[in-house]
């Protein structure tokens, strides 16, 4: 923990000072004060991030972090967890919902195996696996401490990796049969919203499968007794793997002043978890869409975030991100390419 902690002690607020003066740079532009809205408000927030009047995020990154989890045991998924070994095959290959949105982008995809259950033999699989899934959280604790914080750790080496090779904007995707359960127990354990609120029906279970889900959730809630001001006790009983290793590169990126695209609703989760370890971390995060998923929904709220996409996604992989990516992209060209009112000869 302490390493983690020695991280999370370089979060710093961001530069006011580089915001106030791309902000009123921004008012000299060729169009009326305030006319190019959230545009404006992005390009000023990452002019606080990366601490430059003129913010570049050029060279976007996708970390597509993977894991699996021993509550599917219970029946809370529509799909075996095979699955997340084919999928990874299938980002490997290119062939995903991601890597087309990240080719579109001209983003790198790395695939990261946190905890998948069972081995995956393919040249570009990053392995930096904690353990093979986790545990079923409604008998036991998903993982131990030392597990958790490995997880995070591993989100934090990557992160740092794909940064000190040039990549000035992170994309945080995951893949894992079952991280919805995980994630609306995790929210449910930070917020005050009840389960049965906060549950969907993630890959695609029918009412009756949404309603076993939350009582599965529940019942693991009253067994751990997770504790909301302790977020690496909540994490430890009743998280994923791929989960803590977002969170982590969320971390790492902010100590870092590299700006974040948050997904769906298991990177808001991520999210959540980053800002519980450090509220500072949420001013390097920008919310890419409003999924389809409730649990989602009140992670942001929590995070006092707003999305930028209503696209009626429920993905994942760092789809969202992905689509939401030109949006910031264009608001940093905004500030880099247009004339100002001095430069065509007219006196604002």
């Amino acid at each position: 923990m302490e390493r983690i902690e020695n991280i999370l002690n370089r979060i710093t607020p961001l530069n006011h000072e580089v915001m106030e003066r791309t902000g009123a740079y921004i008012d000299q532009l060729t169009k009326p004060v305030g006319s190019l809205g959230k545009l404006e408000e992005i390009a000023i927030q990452l002019a606080g991030i990366t601490g430059n009047d003129y913010p570049d995020i050029s060279a976007p990154a996708a970390l597509v972090f993977a894991g699996d989890h021993g509550i599917v045991a219970e029946g809370v998924s529509a799909y075996p967890q095979e699955v997340t070994k084919l999928m990874i095959h299938n980002f490997l290959n290119g062939g995903a919902a991601i890597n087309v949105f990240t080719r579109q982008i001209n983003a790198t995809v790395h695939v990261i195996d946190v905890g998948v259950n069972g081995e995956i033999e393919h040249p570009q699989l990053i392995s930096r696996k904690v353990r093979n899934g986790t545990a079923n959280f409604l008998r036991e604790a998903a993982m131990t401490t030392d597990e958790a914080i490995e997880s995070i750790l591993v989100g934090m080496e990557e992160a740092e990796k794909v940064i000190k090779t040039g990549s000035n904007i992170l994309i945080i995707g995951e893949m894992g049969i079952g991280n919805t359960t995980a994630s609306s127990a995790l929210v449910a354990a930070f917020t005050d919203v009840s389960v049965n609120d906060l549950v969907g029906h993630g890959t695609g279970l029918d009412e009756k499968g949404r309603l076993q889900k939350a009582e599965v959730i529940n019942e693991a809630l009253a067994f751990h007794q997770p504790n909301e001001k302790d977020p690496i006790d909540a994490f430890t009983k009743v998280g994923g793997l791929e989960i803590g290793a977002m969170a982590g590169a969320m971390l790492k990126a902010a100590s870092l002043k590299i700006p974040v695209l948050v997904d769906g609703f298991i990177s808001a989760t991520a999210a959540l978890l980053a800002y519980k370890l450090c509220p500072l971390v949420k001013e390097y995060l920008f919310i890419s869409h409003q999924s389809v998923e409730a649990g989602q929904r009140a992670a942001v709220k929590m995070l006092e975030k707003e999305p930028l996409l209503n696209l009626h996604l429920r993905l994942g992989e760092g789809t969202g991100a992905a689509l939401a990516y030109p949006i910031l992209d264009a608001s940093t060209r905004m500030v880099r390419e247009m004339a100002t009112f001095a430069d065509i000869g007219i006196e604002k």
